[in-house]
């Protein structure tokens, strides 16, 4: 009991504890050479995570020890800003090269963990952060830019914030700067991100059911084009294809690669299949599985058959000879398929997989209880036996 409770309270069974986290926080990285000997010796420097996805790395000269999850004092200009840390050790060597940084790079120091003032003052700027973003929207508004103030973020000392704005061109903001510093008295930096970045900083559940990729493990964001979705032979509806930023989805470049190099040996989609009986038009395309399904028809689906693409390079072949095959299929029947639009759309669809699932556990139960009931019969003709048996021994 004892052991179960410590695994329990550990949870996650003694695997490498300090290198957990809490999962609450964008791009959370698991340290899995947290609990490797010698790990925090290899170098002094440390990843500290801030507000959503800003993350900044930092030089541990005091020697304090840190782990995953500790709340810090680090070095600002002016003053100190509060973060939390999230990676420590040889792991963050890795890291340093996504941003182009070495070791020897200058780095901004640790001052120490937390004390109870620090984290006060630490809630009393949060605590402005919204209406300070409310009323910077109406100050640039009334200054004429073209821009969205997105966040602000205010330093753990309150001494500093940044604005986080989304521009589509250029703008001229010296004049916000000098009103937002008479109005909040505080230093002001501006920063500007892109839609995806304020995507990642807001949140969210994608249609796939999990957080978005932005929010959770997505830091450098490639461009997306709708070729894309065309070699995955998706659909170019926009709604579908456009994520919470109202951009391409960064999903859509996740497998183009495969499906780039599957679909190399596939024929092109504007050459006509001809047969002794009619000619085929390309309707649809499986690119994983290799096959492709043709019509009788350019515009609607008639008569479709589904062939492998190495069938449909040998009948292009032969069509280039003057050859014309009897059918499509390479055995001496067509394989057509009924093909119904509003298939998805019909509420009824699952009832008949409902209907066998039903049929198939009745016809395992009726099964066992036959079997069982065989087998209560043959044990109580071995024990009738037995007794007749028993009854003509001699006493």
């Amino acid at each position: 009991m004892e052991k179960f409770r410590y695994k329990e309270k550990r949870s996650c069974a003694g695997i490498c504890c300090n290198g957990c986290g809490k999962m609450d926080a964008p791009l959370n990285t698991f340290d899995w050479l947290a609990d490797v000997p010698g790990n925090y010796e290899d170098t002094d420097i440390v990843e500290i995570q801030f507000k959503n996805t800003r993350k900044g790395y930092y030089k541990n000269s005091n020697a304090i020890p840190l782990k995953k999850g500790d709340i810090v004092a680090v070095e600002a200009t002016p003053g100190h800003d509060i973060g939390t840390v999230t990676l420590t050790g040889r792991l963050v060597l890795m890291q340093l090269k996504k941003t182009r940084l070495t070791p020897e790079s200058e780095f901004k120091r640790i001052y120490r963990k937390v004390k109870p003032v620090d984290m006060e003052k630490f809630a009393e700027a949060k605590a402005r952060e919204h209406d300070t973003m409310i009323r910077s929207r109406q100050i640039a508004k009334d200054l004429n830019l073209d821009m969205k103030i997105g966040d602000v973020e205010y330093q753990g000392d309150g001494q500093k914030a940044i604005f986080y704005y989304i521009a589509d061109n250029r703008v001229d903001f010296r004049q916000l700067i000098k009103v937002l510093a008479d109005v909040f008295k505080i230093k002001i930096e501006m920063k500007q991100i892109g839609a995806r970045q304020e995507a990642g900083r807001i949140g969210g559940i994608g249609p796939c059911g999990r957080e978005l990729c932005c929010a959770t493990f997505t830091t450098n964001f490639v461009s997306v084009s709708t070729s894309a979705a065309r070699f995955q032979d998706i659909s170019l509806n926009p709604q579908k294809l456009a994520g919470q930023c109202a951009k391409l989805k960064c999903c859509l470049n996740y497998e183009v690669d495969a499906y780039v190099e599957a679909s190399k040996g596939l024929p092109s989609r504007e050459v006509e299949l001809e047969t002794k009986d009619s000619v085929y038009y390309l309707f649809k395309t499986d690119i994983l599985r290799n096959e492709l399904t043709y019509s009788t028809d350019k515009h609607i689906a008639a008569n479709l058959v589904t062939i492998s693409a190495k069938r449909a390079n040998a009948v292009i072949e032969m069509n280039k000879r003057g050859e014309r095959p009897e059918t499509l299929s390479t055995s001496g029947h067509e394989e057509k398929h009924s093909f119904d639009l509003l298939e998805q759309e019909n509420i009824n669809r699952f009832d008949n997989m409902s209907r066998n699932k039903k049929r198939r556990k009745g016809g395992s139960e009726k099964g066992n209880r036959n079997a069982h009931g065989h087998s209560e019969r043959k044990n109580n003709g071995n024990r009738e036996n037995g007794n007749a048996n028993n009854s003509q021994k001699p006493e």
